[in-house]
């Protein structure tokens, strides 16, 4: 029997692009006004885009900010292929249809007050989109890593939170998340300044090293990112006993269970089971998915 559970919250909008930046890289943050989506979004769930009307399969875009009062929904991505090129020559006041928001997103745990939210990519968006939603409980405190091997789509600026096990001279952030009031460093392999020289697990494990034992305990691991950083993040996890959420990005067609061609394999209590990123995640419990 399909799962009709999604049915009623997935909205089909005709959004109107209300700005469209271009950073280095190949690299767009799309504002759009899509108030549906943007009143029902979660953190970890995704729209489904019509890039434009001459190709007529949808693109996967995660959500990275939203405000639900004024109605505009905030994505980044990156252009990779036909679709993404396609979708980084439309213009400030063009329609776009789309479909969201799809799919079951992160939910942190009450008591563990001390969030790690690592990002690498496009993998960055959802964890912006939990930092907000985090900062407005105002019980918890995260701590965010986001991983870049081309130059980040914002000028990043010196942190003024200190934090243990960070080497000196990293204290390259987001300016967001300063302005937030979250502390933020920034990874890459790239050597770009003020950034950790390393992969974004390596800038975990300093940190999660200089926690005492009270501190580490209270540590939930969210994260979005490609595949092999993910494996990463739930290997880290595993390290030091911690409860990981991972995001994952999977290619689909339909995006909203139909076509199953998104399925990856879960560990469920009755064994392997194959489940679809579109709408039985895109987010799945570390463990579940790297065991």
């Amino acid at each position: 029997m399909t799962d009709k559970s999604h049915r009623g919250t997935v909205f089909l909008e005709q959004a109107k692009i209300l700005s469209h930046q271009s950073f280095a890289g190949d690299q767009y943050i799309l504002r759009i006004n899509a108030p549906r989506c943007a009143q029902h979004a979660k953190p970890g769930s995704f729209m489904h885009i019509t890039c434009d009307p001459a190709l007529p399969m949808r693109r996967p875009i995660s959500i990275m900010r939203v405000d639900s009062k004024a109605g505009w929904v905030d994505l980044l991505y990156k252009v990779v292929g036909t679709g993404t090129r396609l979708l980084a020559q439309r213009k400030v006041g063009e329609q776009l249809s789309t479909l969201g928001p799809i799919g079951n997103g992160f939910v942190p745990s009450e008591n563990k007050t001390r969030p790690l939210l690592i990002g690498g990519g496009v993998g960055m968006p959802p964890m912006i989109f939990i930092a907000d939603e985090l900062r407005k409980k105002k019980t918890h405190q995260p701590f965010m890593i986001l991983g870049s091997e081309v130059p980040f789509p914002f000028k990043q600026q010196p942190s003024q939170f200190m934090l243990p096990g960070i080497p000196e001279g990293v204290i390259g952030t987001m300016p967001l998340m300063e302005d937030w009031g979250i502390a933020c460093r920034l990874a890459s392999l790239q050597d770009f300044p003020g950034c950790f020289n390393g992969y974004v697990t390596d800038l975990a494990r300093t940190w999660l090293n200089a926690l005492d034992d009270q501190q580490r305990n209270e540590v939930e691991i969210f994260s979005c990112g490609p595949h092999p950083m993910l494996e990463a993040v739930a290997k880290l996890a595993k390290e030091f006993s911690l409860p990981s959420q991972l995001s994952l990005e999977e290619y689909m067609a339909c995006g909203v269970g139909g076509c199953a061609g998104c399925t990856v394999p879960v560990q469920t209590e009755n064994g392997t089971a194959m489940k679809r990123v579109c709408v039985d995640g895109p987010v799945f419990s570390g463990e579940a998915v790297f065991y």
